[in-house]
């Protein structure tokens, strides 16, 4: 509906930066796609997964995991791949299609944009009332899945490090109040959004690199150990996102 500029598309998809703005933005963006705490979350998904698949396939329990060693492993780490590729390539598209939307829209008109009431506004009148629901909806649909998928993480990462479990209501009763504090507290929704994306950045690093230093292990992998050039390739990505992090402190505090 807003039109498309493909040559625009293809210029976008080159990372640049203005000022400590957009550097804030995009580690927003970082924190939001790739979120540190899932990355623990997969490990547990991953151990759902092989109970399921040991037990289709008639297998005779390994030590401690439930699979034959090698076949059953292979086709855990082929569904887990696929299950990570394509639910981060839609948050990728739904991403580039929110960037686009606002490059489209919102940028050559001067319609404010600076609050989520604003953009549903501006929404409705350049787009027409079904594009703001549709806005409204996708971002209700992620409140969802952001606090079902926190909750989840949260009891995975007690039980896995502290080896303590507590119940839903407690859980949810220790969350939630530091939550609708900030929102009483007059703090700007959006700004709140946008910092607390920013926070989730930040803690990236300490699941990116153990997570490095322990796939590339063939003590801990075995045959399934990262190729060197996948090690190579997951480092660099670390070290950018190291380097982004340190760069928006910095700007942060010097600015």
């Amino acid at each position: 509906m807003a039109g498309l500029d493909v040559g625009g598309i293809a210029s976008g998809t080159v990372p640049r930066f203005d000022g400590a703005e957009s550097v804030l933005l995009a580690t927003g963006i970082l924190g939001a796609t790739v979120m540190p705490h899932v990355i623990y979350l997969h490990s547990s998904l991953t151990s759902a997964h092989t109970r399921g698949i040991g037990a289709a396939s008639g297998a005779r329990p390994g030590p401690g995991t439930g699979l034959r060693p090698g076949a059953d492993h292979r086709v855990l780490l082929g569904s887990v791949r696929r299950d990570v590729l394509v639910g981060l390539g839609l948050t990728g598209l739904a991403n580039a299609a929110m960037l686009v939307i606002a490059a489209r829209v919102f940028h050559p008109s001067g319609l404010p944009a600076d609050t989520i009431g604003d953009v549903h506004g501006g929404l409705a009148w350049a787009l027409g009332q079904g594009a703001a629901l549709a806005f409204a909806l996708a971002l209700l649909a992620s409140g969802f899945a952001s606090s079902s998928v926190g909750t989840y993480a949260g009891q995975v990462n007690m039980s896995g490090f502290l080896g303590r479990s507590l119940p839903l209501t407690v859980r949810r009763g220790i969350t939630l109040p530091p939550i609708m504090a900030v929102l009483f507290a007059g703090v700007d929704p959006t700004s709140a959004l946008v910092w607390s994306q920013v926070v989730l950045s930040f803690g990236i690093p300490f699941a990116l690199v153990p997570l490095i230093l322990l796939t590339r292990s063939r003590t801990v992998m075995g045959p399934l150990a990262n190729r060197r050039l996948t090690t190579a390739a997951a480092s660099v990505v670390a070290a950018l996102v190291l380097g982004l992090t340190a760069y928006l402190i910095w700007q942060t505090l010097s600015g």
